[in-house]
């Protein structure tokens, strides 16, 4: 069902000109968090228009669900696909790899795009290379 349920939101949203940055689907499948982006930002009438948008499409495909969020990823947004480490490059971000990498799981540092396959950081201790497939987690630093 989760594929299938988030090509479907994907086609909804992206139809729309929005990005899809991130779907959760509650344990039970009962509540949908969608969460969706554009270069200009996210306003309250956006999240309306998709949430209204994939409403409709939910009930033509029968899709079970109790409760529908659709909200922006927030100044800490994630990053999940390779364009994303790409766009944000110079931005401070967060990552967490799946496996340890010299004996460390966790980094901050600054995103420096991908070289090879890998995600380029430069940290307090250097530049360090992660393999995007072996990243389990990653999020933008937000400024103040």
């Amino acid at each position: 069902m989760r594929v299938d349920i988030v090509s479907l939101i994907e086609q909804v949203v992206s139809g729309l000109g929005f990005e899809l940055v991130d779907f959760e689907l509650s344990p039970k499948g009962r509540l949908l968090r969608v969460f969706i982006d554009i270069e200009r930002g996210i306003t309250v009438d956006d999240c309306a228009t998709v949430s209204n948008q994939l409403t409709r499409v939910f009930e033509v495909e029968n899709v079970d669900y109790d409760r529908l969020e659709v909200s922006s990823p927030g100044l800490d947004r994630p990053l999940k696909k390779k364009a994303d480490f790409e766009r944000f490059a110079g931005q401070e971000i967060q990552l967490r790899a799946s496996l340890p990498i010299n004996n460390q799981r966790n980094f901050a540092g600054v995103l420096n795009g991908l070289r090879d396959g890998a995600v380029v950081l430069t940290t307090d201790k250097g530049e360090v290379l992660i393999p995007f497939d072996e990243i389990e987690k990653a999020r933008l630093v937000p400024k103040f």
